[in-house]
């Protein structure tokens, strides 16, 4: 259906910061169209203005006009013609996209510890009796409880890591569960309720 007038976000241009809406995207190319230097200057100044006020939390950043001008810049496709007030060389950094993190290689094994227990597991074996392997074995200990609680279907036996901490540690590591304290854990903790609150 094709009513006169009416049209969808999906038939526009796309917006290239669309925090500060089509209104200002709609200013900025009027700017670029004004005939003098002065004007456009003008013109991009009072735009900036309501840039300030659409994304006010902006301001909370030492740098926040150079940002501002920044922006402005590549929503006029970088075509606005003025003596800008502020270097912007090095806008065209704000829209690139981060290189992708690289996952980690290989299969994991403990698939409901993950991988970085695997590695601290790993090191665990290597490591000589000390206040340092100590400490990293309660940090260990209580990040497999915590754990399983998300991932191992709520199983949270003390027994169970401690079994599994002298396996994948070929027995190096064992746990005394007469001594040894794990700190408290809500069972519930990182699961969603199934009930919506009204």
């Amino acid at each position: 259906m094709d009513i006169k007038g009416l049209d969808y976000n999906t038939q526009r241009s796309k917006l290239i910061l669309s925090e500060y809406g089509r209104e200002i995207q709609k200013m900025v190319e009027y700017a670029c169209e004004l005939p003098t230097k002065e004007e456009r200057l003008k013109c991009a100044m009072a735009i900036i203005r309501q840039m300030e006020n659409k994304n006010s939390q902006l301001m909370d950043n030492a740098d926040y006009e150079q940002t501002l001008w920044n922006h402005l810049y590549l929503m006029s496709h970088r075509e606005l013609d003025i003596d800008w007030p502020y270097d912007i060389s090095e806008a065209d950094k704000i829209l690139s996209k981060p290189e992708p993190l690289p996952l980690p290689d290989g299969h994991i094994k403990l698939r409901h510890y993950g991988h970085l227990v695997e590695e601290l597991l790993e090191l665990l074996k290597t490591m000589e009796p000390s206040e340092e392997r100590d400490a990293l074995v309660r940090k260990t200990a209580n990040q497999m409880k915590r754990d399983l609680v998300l991932w191992g279907h709520g199983s949270i036996e003390d027994e169970r890591v401690a079994d599994d901490l002298a396996r994948y540690t070929d027995g190096k590591i064992q746990l005394d569960l007469n001594t040894f304290k794990f700190e408290k854990i809500n069972p519930n903790e990182g699961k969603q309720s199934g009930k919506k609150k009204k």
